[in-house]
């Protein structure tokens, strides 16, 4: 029975930079660099057939490609502070992706997704961590921001059953209408994309 979730895979170049964002915090377990991702929807553990349907609806998300880039840093949680994340910038055709991939969950079967939508990358979790020293943290790097890139894909993956977390597995790639081609004809920028 696959555990699976369907995310954005970020180029290398953006993962290097988030992964510099990591330092020595309390409470703070921090994510591989080669797990960083947005998530765009968690399924969970299903089963072969509907994990099989799942993925033929993904096939069909005729979304177009877009520019996005990371922005900023925060956190989950309230006063007990649970997830640090870093934001993210794409405005609607990000939205759109995400509706469609929760769509094609619920066409699926899939239980409507419990909270909204919220596009973050997930940096670290956090466990008993200092308030003071996370707040002081978020004011040294709470302004970061990446260069923007092109999301021309997105991805089905797989990580561990019943418990997730990494390494995970691509199962399969979707591409986005247009993607690898700007409306000009001309191909992004080969630095900016992945």
């Amino acid at each position: 029975m696959p555990r699976l979730f369907t995310a954005i895979e970020l180029p290398e170049a953006i993962r290097e930079d988030l992964d510099d964002l990591s330092m020595p915090l309390p409470g703070a377990r921090w994510k591989d660099m080669d797990e960083l991702h947005l998530t765009l929807r968690f399924i969970g553990d299903v089963d072969n057939p509907t994990a099989r349907e799942f993925a033929d609806l993904l096939a069909n998300i005729d979304v177009s490609a877009f520019e996005m880039r990371i922005v900023g840093l925060g956190t989950f949680g309230g006063r007990d502070p649970r997830v640090l994340w870093a934001g993210v910038e794409a405005g609607e055709p990000l939205d759109q992706l995400a509706r469609a991939n929760e769509r094609a969950a619920r066409n699926a079967g899939v239980d409507p997704a419990r909270h909204p939508f919220k596009p973050h990358i997930t940096l670290a979790r956090l466990k008993n961590s200092d308030p003071e020293r996370l707040a002081r943290y978020l004011q040294r790097r709470g302004g970061f921001r990446s260069e923007p890139f092109y999301v021309t894909h997105f991805t089905l993956l797989s990580s561990k059953p019943h418990t997730g977390g990494g390494p995970y597995v691509v199962e399969e790639t979707f591409p986005l209408f247009g993607g690898g081609i700007s409306e000009d004809g001309d191909q992004p920028d080969p630095g900016r994309g992945y």
